[in-house]
């Protein structure tokens, strides 16, 4: 796996945008409308994809003069632009991938890009999908360790497809021992931890772990 970061900026609402940070270690790559509020920030992606359908042809046209790898699809194709740049940035085998500006507007895009956050499980891949309130990730059975942060105040715990078996919470403010939580359920939702570092394990399921605020700050 190599020692680098990849972000994925998508088209999503301005409003839900959390500041893109920029560090040396990170390569941003651009989703349609993304790469141009990419530029926008002074920020150069690698890559850039999409069909441009959301923005103008003059925004196009400087974002092509600005970059040497643009990969322009049709509009009518059988993945969207933002799964298009996820299977590229899967392939690099980087040490993470971060999604921004895929959550708010249409739902169908949202649970689509949500979609992805299942992809990445199966290639063992370590994603997360973050907006200016939330951090999206998914994991299979194991044991985690999660520590407290800030600006991202509640931890929720949602069974992605089927139930979740034996769920055990430690360090939080409502502890589970081996608790079988069905698909349906919203016993694990705005959970938070007492402690630095908290544990959460389980043995069969797909587990969603939602980190939220009530007050957009970042």
């Amino acid at each position: 796996m190599h020692n680098e970061k990849i972000h994925i900026l998508a088209g999503g609402p301005d409003e839900h945008m959390p500041p893109l940070h920029q560090s040396n270690d990170v390569k941003w790559v651009g989703v349609d409308r993304g790469v141009f509020l990419l530029l926008q920030q002074d920020i150069l992606p690698v890559k850039a994809f999409g069909d441009f359908d959301s923005i103008t042809k003059a925004q196009l046209k400087l974002v092509r003069e600005a970059l040497q790898d643009v990969e322009l699809y049709p509009a009518e194709k059988d993945a969207t632009d933002l799964e298009l740049a996820f299977e590229w940035a899967i392939g690099q085998k980087p040490e993470s991938i971060c999604i921004f500006g895929a959550t708010g507007g249409r739902l169908d895009h949202m649970f689509g890009s949500i979609q992805l956050l299942y992809k990445g499980l199966k290639e063992k891949a370590n994603v997360k999908m973050i907006d200016n309130q939330n951090i999206i990730q998914l994991f299979e059975p194991g044991t985690y360790h999660v520590d407290r942060l800030k600006e991202f105040h509640y931890i929720s715990f949602v069974p992605f497809a089927g139930g979740v078996k034996e769920l055990t919470l430690e360090g939080f403010k409502y502890p589970l021992n081996k608790h079988e939580v069905e698909l349906g359920s919203t016993l694990c939702i705005s959970n938070e931890l007492i402690q630095q570092r908290g544990t959460f394990s389980f043995t069969k399921g797909i587990l969603m772990m939602v980190r939220s605020n009530d007050k957009r700050c970042l």
